[in-house]
């Protein structure tokens, strides 16, 4: 079924009542008294999913998701994260004041209709595309808001082992439960690597609308909604949309139990050596045998998807022995004699240096400076992932790919030049290295050197991961999440020592919102005696704040 959509009808905002958008300030807003209600209710539901009480946490959630404090957290999410300018089909965004205002008025149960989902393509690294669903703004808002009351439900059931989009979780932590279950001599040697197919576009509508505890009729609007590609409204029969800010936690609701269920049949002491650790729609399961996954395991799996209205994809659902290895998260695990190395995978290394020497191709005639600020943050992303595990020999081998993309670079620019005058140009020593990529800028009337960042000089660290049934959303755990926020942001910002100094001086809050200044969103250090008047960058005349606190210390 499709019909005709033209998105060039919804060029303007839908105005909410003008007494109830009027009333509202979005910088008088009292962010502190927003964040400590809503994280009130939060705490309440999550301890009402642990003790079983669905009526109370069914209550709990309608109360959320019609309080103004969490309507402006969710305007305030949808409008401060990186998508915050990429309009849905009506072509509209709420970047200023007014339109945050009248976005929390619109966020109303009674009435609500989500538009189609805006059709979009990414590549991904197999050459394929992967389609994105941008909501409309409000659409989002809405999403953000049922999410507030969902995320305490989904972190209390979720699984331990399930590390990706979640938060306080990441990649690393499944890469340490994965040393953590086959380190041993006496570990198990087998492993299913599991890929769902199409897991966002092929899950169940009637077992989400069954399962997810939230309002079900809004989540059927959003199911429903379909979504436009090329002015054609096209209807969604199945699926949760990838872009949706409730997408990540939907599937990841959809894929939990599955390791109470390996559990239950395996039993506790575990003798078959059956352990899960997934993230987000891709997992590995350990095991005793091949044959034990192969006749037991992988029909007990296929079951457990085929009633969410999934499948595993048979070309990338294999059963491998520790001792040839298997790619997972980018990284390679292995054991060497008996020895488990985990290092960066074969395929990712091609892909982060294909990617640097596209990024010298396509700067052939661009500044020396221009071209080391766009490789650092990529070469340094790709070694911060990496440092947890075995990778320094990966590290001096991408410097030296990279040295010679960057020689090829210079002699190109320079053909009729010799090599020693190519070398003083563009390669100084520093320390024992004699070929530093480098140049100069000219900044307050000073010679400032930019260097290329080496991947080696990234230090190895031992990570260390979160606990299983750690959950945000209960107080009993607050000072482990504090602890580890701390160490995160010391680790961060510990080449911006003064920037520390700030972050620790205040707890590690805003003191506008009182709210977590933390790595996993942007945030300002504000002048308090602006520097056009006067003022400098000493601590004692900065302050850090999250963006929208900085706007509204700057409106008041």
């Amino acid at each position: 079924m499709r019909m005709q959509f033209d998105d060039r009808k919804c060029l303007v905002e839908r105005p909410a009542s003008a007494s109830s958008a009027n009333l509202i300030e979005w910088h008088g807003i009292d962010w502190a008294r927003v964040n400590r209600n809503v994280r009130n209710l939060q705490i309440r539901i999550a301890k009402a999913t642990k003790e079983q009480d669905w009526r109370k946490v069914k209550a709990l959630q309608r109360f959320l998701t019609r309080s103004f404090c969490g309507k402006a957290l969710a305007v305030r999410r949808v409008t401060e994260n990186r998508g915050h300018k990429t309009p849905g089909v009506d072509h509209v965004v709420w970047s200023t004041p007014e339109s945050k205002a009248r976005g929390i008025a619109q966020l109303k149960r009674r009435g609500y209709r989500p538009l189609p989902l805006r059709r979009v393509y990414i590549p991904k690294s197999n050459g394929k595309l992967r389609p994105l669903g941008i909501p409309t703004m409000k659409d989002r808002a809405m999403q953000a808001l049922h999410l507030l009351a969902l995320e305490p439900v989904s972190e209390t059931l979720a699984d331990p082992n399930s590390y990706g989009f979640r938060p306080y979780r990441c990649t690393a932590d499944a890469i340490k439960q994965c040393r953590t279950a086959l380190s041993q001599r006496t570990s198990a040697e087998w492993i299913l690597e599991g890929d769902i197919q199409g897991c966002f576009d092929h899950i169940s509508h009637p077992w989400l609308l069954d399962h997810i505890p939230m309002d079900r009729e809004v989540l059927r609007k959003w199911l429903k909604c379909g979504y436009v590609e090329l002015h054609v409204r096209y209807a969604t029969e199945a699926g949760t949309p990838q872009g949706g800010i409730i997408s990540p936690t939907l599937a990841n609701m959809t894929l939990d139990g599955l390791e109470a269920l390996l559990k239950k049949q395996f039993g506790k002491r575990n003798s078959n050596k059956v352990n899960l650790v997934r993230y987000a729609d891709d997992f590995i399961i350990t095991g005793r045998s091949k044959e034990l996954l192969e006749q037991e395991v992988k029909p007990l799996v296929e079951a457990f998807m085929a009633e969410r209205g999934l499948r595993l994809a048979p070309e990338k659902t294999t059963i491998t022995h520790i001792d040839d290895g298997f790619d997972f998260l980018g990284q390679n695990v292995r054991k060497y004699k008996g020895k488990l190395i985990i290092k960066p995978a074969k395929k990712n290394i091609k892909n982060f240096l294909d990617k640097v020497r596209g990024i010298v191709r396509a700067n052939r005639a661009a500044k020396t400076v221009n071209l080391i600020r766009q490789l650092n943050p990529v070469i340094k992303g790709w070694a911060e992932y990496h440092k947890t595990i075995n990778a320094k020999t990966t590290y001096s081998y991408v410097d030296s790919c990279i040295w010679q993309a960057l020689w090829r670079w210079a002699k190109r620019r320079h053909p009729k030049k010799g090599l020693r005058w190519l070398k003083r140009r563009y390669f100084a020593p520093a320390g024992s290295r004699q070929w530093l990529f480098h140049d100069f800028v000219v900044q307050d009337g000073r010679k400032i050197a930019v260097k290329l960042y080496k991947a080696i000089d990234t230090k190895i660290v031992i990570h260390t991961k979160v606990e299983g049934e750690l959950n945000p959303f209960l107080p009993e755990w607050e000072p482990k999440l504090e602890a580890r926020a701390t160490l995160r942001m010391i680790n961060n910002l510990k080449e911006r020592k003064l920037l520390l100094r700030l972050w620790l001086s205040q707890d590690g809050k805003c003191p506008v919102c009182d709210r977590a200044i933390t790595m996993d969103e942007a945030f300002d250090a504000h002048h308090i005696h602006p520097k056009q008047l006067g003022g400098t960058d000493k601590l004692s005349n900065l302050v850090l704040l999250h963006p929208n606190c900085h706007r509204q210390v700057h409106f008041g």
